[in-house]
């Protein structure tokens, strides 16, 4: 079978020769030093080689292996530029495709699930998978009742595959860390390994998106398909035409860029709010950007992005985009919405409170009792991640993401020694990942947000209500 290279050996061996690949070329590293070449200039070199064979190999695996590459993919903003650029189209390619399965397989799974007369359900039914992802593919279809469908069908042995990619690439997670400077991959990989099974149950994804798509039923701005049917292995949900965020980010006009990070930003922050639920794989492959107008929206499938920007336009102006979502496989359940520490710590830092920001901090578990550090450096810290927030609006650019992970990454950097003595609690850790690859995709899309219009619309805390009691923080700031 070509769908899953399934046998442990095969999958552990080309995993496993990513590291002795490393090796290889920080000896050749050596040697260009030797030769005279700058330290910086080698480092380059070195970063660039092993991006090229970690994506090549992450290209050629689904699994854990290629949840990974996607995971990775949204932060390829914070790469340096002679980095970044030659991978940018392989890492699309990881966001939107991999190697199809067998039809036989598909059909054998569709059998075993829905019945040997699974046929009876669909009018049509599309062999050739319309997108591949880590665990499952996508095929397109016209379900019994004329509804056209999207049918994902899970790849036989996925749960293992997963599993053993992402402990086989956490074994050497610290030797990917320069790939994207200031971010430590280890808790990445343990946190994508922890929710395996949920990602594998296609009932708890069901679930997710029905109450997202009855929340959003009637939204103007968001759009989720309804789940049609769902059992083991197989979810059949409302198929939605629109552009692909990965072609918006290479093709799409300043307009699109700009319209499709608005509705990106709102739907993170509103999300929880309105659902309870967090929606926590935001690659660009999970996007679309489509018409208002429903009869533009099948000119928007597969033309060229400035012809659908004219359709669009010629139905709704600068507002006639929606942002279609999908794949509720990972989700973080936020009954309360997004904690309203964050909003309070965000307001806080914005005021210039530095007691009352450290105070916070410490108190949710973000400063260790056993760790004293300065307030005031912790603010100086805190106050360029921000930037965005201070603003009526704000443009999110690649040079922007660079700047922030170099400063974080510098050993010489006041800001790298401080946030190693920083700690981030369990219940943020999938908040945290989740703002960073949505931040990741802004800089991607180069998009002017009115991020502050959203905080203060749907975070908790960001805003004091009128009738809202003062804490003793707030008291304190404004004595």
């Amino acid at each position: 079978m070509s769908d899953l290279p399934r046998k442990a050996v095969t999958r552990t061996a080309k995993l496993a020769a990513l590291p002795l690949g490393f090796a290889g070329r920080a000896t050749w590293g050596l040697g260009k030093r030797i030769g005279g070449k700058s330290a910086e200039l080698v480092g380059r070199e070195l970063q660039q080689r092993t991006a090229e064979q970690l994506f090549k190999v992450l290209g050629e695996l689904k699994g854990g292996a290629m949840k990974f590459g996607q995971a990775m993919s949204v932060f390829e903003s914070a790469l340096p530029e002679e980095v970044a650029g030659p991978y940018r189209a392989a890492l699309t390619k990881l966001q939107e495709a991999a190697p199809p399965m067998p039809t036989r397989t598909v059909h054998s799974v569709l059998a075993e699930r829905l019945g040997e007369d699974w046929h009876d359900l669909f009018l049509e039914f599309e062999d050739k998978p319309a997108a591949a992802a880590s665990i499952g593919q996508v095929h397109r279809a016209v379900w019994h009742d004329g509804r056209e469908v999207a049918v994902k069908v899970q790849y036989p042995g996925a749960g293992e595959a997963l599993l053993s990619d992402l402990n086989q690439l956490s074994r050497f997670a610290r030797l990917l860390g320069p790939l994207i400077p200031g971010m430590d991959i280890k808790p990445l990989i343990a946190e994508l390994r922890d929710r395996v099974s949920e990602e594998l149950d296609y009932a708890l994804e069901a679930q997710a998106q029905r109450a997202h798509a009855e929340e959003f039923a009637d939204d103007p701005d968001v759009l989720v398909p309804a789940v049609v049917h769902q059992c083991e292995q197989v979810l059949v949900t409302e198929w939605i035409d629109g552009i692909p965020l990965s072609e918006v980010i290479t093709d799409g006009t300043q307009e699109q860029r700009d319209r499709a990070g608005q509705l990106l930003a709102r739907f993170l922050f509103s999300g929880p709010s309105r659902t309870g639920l967090l929606h926590a794989d935001p690659h660009p492959g999970n996007f679309r950007l489509l018409p208002d107008d429903p009869e533009d929206a099948e000119a928007a499938e597969g033309s060229e992005t400035t012809e659908a920007t004219e359709a669009a336009e010629g139905s709704g102006g600068k507002g006639g985009w929606r942002l279609g979502v999908l794949d509720f496989g990972t989700v973080d359940r936020l009954p309360g919405g997004l904690p309203a520490t964050i909003g309070d710590s965000l307001r806080m830092t914005l005021d210039g409170d530095a007691e009352a920001v450290y105070d916070l901090l410490r108190e949710e578990g973000f400063v260790k009792e056993s760790i004293e550090l300065d307030p005031d450096a912790v603010l100086d810290y805190l106050l360029p991640i921000i930037e965005p927030a201070q603003a009526d609006e704000f443009t999110f650019t690649r040079g922007w993401m660079r700047s922030q992970a170099a400063r974080i990454a510098d050993p010489r950097s006041p800001a790298h020694q401080l946030g190693k003595q920083l700690n981030l609690p369990p219940a943020y850790l999938l908040i945290h990942r989740v703002t960073l690859s949505t931040i990741g995709v802004l800089c991607q899309l180069g998009a002017t947000v009115r991020l502050r219009d959203e905080l203060e619309e749907w975070l908790p805390g960001f805003v004091l209500d009128d009738d809202e009691p003062l804490t003793e923080e707030d008291s304190a700031a404004g004595a």
